[in-house]
């Protein structure tokens, strides 16, 4: 984005980007979608904000909606082995190396390193339980705002705000919840629809950090839960693995798991699963931007913004030492011991490339399905 927009099209200044990203990283959401969504506002407002935003998610989207489709052909009718077996301990690898990458910025006083603890033990503890993230994700943007003193309140913030804007953000989050758990109880026909669009807008609301974060909320809600197992482990840490491989935004994912949560009940319904989850997950990011971005100047004079963010990242990152432990838990629960080493082996050497060798992420995910053909 700096090359193109600001050295080659001189679109904005360089300044003008690294503040936009920063209000970004503010907000729920995948932040280099919703910052390319912020750049098409600035430049011909909303619907070429809407515009670019389609255009810059249909490559990932596509490809891993189709991945979803073709998962179990090529694996098993096809090569009739399981060659993406070792995607699910190289999604972990991912998922340490994302945790490590935070860790410097969001654990640096006394108080993150409390909220990143208490967030991990109880992360690991009540990994099952419905609505741990966002309960302890928005409690750490809470336990920060107890203190004034680490981030003061300089400026005094003028002008009106329409703050009814979010309400339309609000609204839709009110109404399919009402809609996902009236459909449980009464059993509707296209009960699963309504769930899932509620299960991936919770997602895109609550999920700071990138979308690897996504990965632990979804195997929570659609392997770990018992009313909404919708896919076994291995297939959504395939899909985990997958988006390594491709360009775009790692919340594509949803693209794969909602057509997999969706794959038994025949194409149309697939192929709706997958509309469903890039919909439901991206709806919320790019609703808060829209809203938001134009009332910055007054939001960022607030200090209680920063002072959540603090919170929130810090308790994100305890939650995905929890998932990563979790999840390992489960992988080395499952496997027999020679594939235990070798799982633990790609875990280890994921990390090792990506943290100590410029290798490419895609190349790691194809070395690791040749590993799968292989072994």
């Amino acid at each position: 984005m700096l090359k193109h927009f600001v050295q080659k099209r001189k679109d904005l200044t360089e300044k003008e980007l690294l503040e936009i990203n920063s209000f970004c990283q503010l907000l729920p959401g995948a932040t280099s979608t919703q910052t390319i969504c912020i750049l098409g506002y600035k430049k011909g407002g909303t619907w070429l904000a809407i515009i670019t935003l389609i255009i810059w998610l249909l490559p990932a989207t596509l490809l891993m909606s189709g991945f979803s489709f073709v998962y179990h052909y090529i694996d098993e009718k096809t090569l009739h082995t399981d060659i993406f077996k070792f995607l699910h301990p190289m999604a972990i690898g991912f998922l340490i190396y994302a945790t490590y990458q935070s860790f410097n910025h969001a654990i640096n006083n006394t108080i993150t390193r409390v909220i990143g603890l208490v967030a991990l033990v109880l992360g690991f503890l009540f990994f099952k339980t419905p609505w741990v993230f966002p309960v302890i994700i928005l409690a750490g943007g809470l336990a920060t705002n107890f203190s004034k003193k680490r981030i003061p309140q300089k400026e005094t913030a003028t002008g009106n705000i329409r703050w009814a804007n979010i309400w339309v953000f609000l609204f839709v989050f009110v109404i399919a919840g009402y809609l996902s758990e009236t459909a449980r109880k009464n059993d509707w026909e296209n009960r699963r629809s309504f769930n899932l669009f509620e299960n991936f807008y919770r997602f895109g609301s609550l999920v700071f950090g990138g979308g690897q974060v996504l990965v632990p909320m979804m195997y929570e809600q659609f392997v770990v839960r018992e009313k909404t197992q919708y896919m076994e482990a291995g297939e959504l840490m395939a899909g985990a693995g997958m988006i390594q491989a491709i360009p775009g935004p790692n919340f594509s994912l949803a693209a794969y798991t909602g057509g997999i949560a969706m794959r038994d009940q025949g194409y149309m319904k697939h192929a709706l699963g997958c509309l469903i989850g890039i919909v439901g997950v991206f709806l919320p990011g790019i609703l808060l931007v829209l809203f938001f971005y134009p009332v910055w100047e007054h939001l960022k004079k607030y200090a209680v913004v920063y002072r959540s963010l603090e919170g929130i990242l810090s308790a994100v990152v305890g939650l995905m030492v929890a998932a990563a432990i979790y999840l390992s838990k489960d992988l080395f629960i499952i496997s027999d011991v020679s594939l235990t080493k070798v799982h633990f082996l790609v875990i280890i050497t994921t990390i090792y490339l990506l943290t100590l060798t410029r290798i490419a992420a895609p190349l790691i995910t194809l070395f690791c399905l040749f590993l799968g053909w292989w072994f």
